[in-house]
């Protein structure tokens, strides 16, 4: 089989521990990240109890992982256990919350039944590149209704 892209190919679990080892944040880290810039952003601020019951874990748990992102440079976690973006947090953080909504909104588009589960599931395998090609697609259908309504008319005439 050739490889044209030059790249090597690898599984899912390589690929994650290749970026991890290029000081990318693992997916378990971006998703802390996402949910800690969504609350500081509404509230100024965030708590481990309120990422652990909004993320579906242990606040044991929460603790650990807000200590590595604070120890990367991205939280800033004091004794009265408020948790604060740093620069580089509110950087990430607004992007991860930005590929997120991209993501969710491109399959709302194509008709996808669980959006939000499956946004969760594939946010983490792309990069930059893709997510803003999903950006300008879903621009190019915002701003060209007839394309989109096309689109939907078939849509529904091959579900047929």
């Amino acid at each position: 089989m050739d490889n044209k892209s030059g790249s090597e190919y690898r599984t899912v679990r390589g690929y994650q521990i290749a970026n991890y080892q290029e000081n990318k944040l693992t997916p378990a880290m971006e998703d802390y990240m996402e949910m800690a810039c969504r609350l500081c952003l509404e509230n100024g601020y965030t708590r481990i109890n309120k990422l652990a019951e909004l993320l579906n874990v242990r606040p044991s748990s929460a603790s650990k992982m807000i200590a590595k992102l604070s120890e990367l440079g991205y939280l800033q976690y004091d004794l009265y256990e408020s948790i604060l973006l740093t620069e580089k947090g509110k950087e990430t953080g607004t992007y991860l919350l930005s590929r997120h909504d991209t993501v969710e909104q491109f399959l709302r588009l194509i008709g996808n039944m669980n959006p939000l589960e499956e946004t969760e599931l594939i946010e983490h395998s792309l990069n930059v590149s893709t997510v803003l090609q999903l950006h300008t697609l879903l621009d190019f259908f915002a701003q060209n209704v007839a394309v989109q309504e096309s689109f939907e008319s078939f849509k529904k005439a091959a579900k047929k």
